[in-house]
């Protein structure tokens, strides 16, 4: 007799893994003109913000949007919470790296940037009682520079920053605009370039996901399943993991609990997101559930995983540029209620060097004053979660590309067969 989940590990294994040597990490095939053309395309689509905003500059703590704009990395995760390094892109000036102290060496090669100096933080952590005296000379180097290139324009747009450090920068006479809005419109819309950069990330991903895959067998606890994804993400160049959203049986209702010592049965569906942030910065944000052991799926499994696919199928293909997030709503697939109390907060979002905008809401939750529309070049995720009282969560999420044709999937890693 044909043991069919072995064939269905064993094709996973084939098509995912490195075909060098299946235990070995993947090696990126992107060529180096690639990226130095996705980094080119990425300054110059924030450049572009700058001046439709008519901003003399944008500073950026945020250490994704510092990502996309010169492709400089240094303790990212870190410095999420630990403001000690930024970047000041000044329009028409240079792009200047305030880098943590000791590091200039890591913009080595950069071609964006113009100038790295050393950082000043303001941080309690590191000024203790200094900090009002360390901000006010941060913001009269910034405001030194602003002046200096900005033509008289005080207006200085920024993505995120600590409240002391905003107050000094007022007090130099500059105008706070709202910077986050100006990262997100650039990032939203991918060069090709951009795209296989994408494309290489979900590669490493969806290889993670066939070891988990093949592991996915009774007596594995979730931790040491999440690991793997951790582990191949690390190996093959990739970054971090935004989240520990992987559960098992009855921890996947409700949901939204993180990945525990929980040993899995066999027959237990087991449902995660990726939200891995891997190689060349970008994400990979897909979803997938499927049953431990890969033992053919109970009734109510199999009802709840094809109500899924029914969600992700039907929103995927209204996608189209132009169509607005209120039409997509409108015609959007409609959640029964029975599933509806235990029903994913979104519909669609953007995604690229981590989720970024839009944010549509599933139907339920949809704001009819938010605005927006889909275009060309953006990449996004079609997600679904479909659980009812006592039964276990089916979670769902594709990553799609917007074309001028509808949705391209990037992913490919196959549903389960039901």
């Amino acid at each position: 007799m044909i043991d069919q989940a072995q064939v269905f590990k064993d094709a996973r294994k084939a098509a995912y893994l490195n075909p060098e040597g299946a235990d070995r990490p993947l090696r990126s095939p992107v060529p180096h003109a690639t990226l130095e053309a996705a980094r080119a395309y990425r300054l110059g689509r924030l450049r572009a913000e700058l001046e439709r905003h008519d901003v003399a500059g944008i500073l950026l703590f945020d250490p994704c949007n510092i990502r996309y704009a010169l492709d400089s990395s240094n303790m990212q995760v870190w410095t999420l919470h630990n403001a000690t390094r930024y970047a000041l892109i000044l329009n028409g000036g240079p792009a200047i790296l305030f880098e943590y102290a000791s590091c200039a060496h890591l913009a080595e090669g950069l071609g964006g940037v113009d100038e790295v100096c050393v950082a000043r933080s303001f941080l309690y952590h590191a000024a203790g009682d200094q900090g009002e005296d360390r901000a006010r000379a941060f913001a009269a180097e910034i405001a030194a520079l602003v002046r200096r290139h900005g033509g008289g324009n005080l207006r200085l747009a920024i993505d995120k920053i600590e409240p002391l450090g905003l107050d000094a920068l007022r007090a130099e006479g500059l105008a706070f605009v709202e910077g986050q809005e100006l990262a997100e419109q650039a990032r939203a819309i991918k060069s090709p370039e951009e795209i296989a950069l994408m494309r290489w990330t979900i590669r490493v991903c969806e290889a993670a996901m066939a070891r988990m895959y093949e592991a996915s067998e009774p007596g594995i606890t979730e931790r040491e399943l999440w690991a793997i994804l951790h582990h191949e993400n690390a190996r093959s160049g990739g970054d971090w993991l935004e989240t520990k959203i992987l559960t098992s049986g009855p921890r996947t209702n409700p949901w939204f609990q993180e990945c525990s010592d929980r040993v899995i049965r066999g027959g237990e569906m087991i449902s995660f997101d990726t939200d891995m942030i891997g190689p060349y910065g970008y994400c990979a944000d897909v979803s997938r559930s499927w049953t431990c052991g890969h033992l053919p799926m109970r009734p109510d499994q199999r009802t709840n995983y094809a109500a899924a696919i029914d969600q992700i199928g039907h929103n995927m293909a209204l996608i189209r540029p132009g169509l607005t997030f209120a039409e997509f709503n409108e015609r959007s697939w409609r959640i029964p209620e029975r599933h509806r109390p235990y029903r994913y907060s979104v519909a669609v979002h953007g995604v690229g060097m981590a989720d970024e905008w839009p944010f549509v809401p599933l139907r339920p939750d949809f704001d009819p004053g938010y605005t927006g529309e889909f275009a060309s070049g953006q990449v996004v995720c079609v997600e679904s979660l479909i659980a009812a009282e006592g039964t276990e969560s089916i979670k769902l999420e594709t990553q799609i590309l917007v074309t001028d044709h509808g949705a391209e999937r990037l992913d490919t890693f196959p549903w389960e067969d039901i």
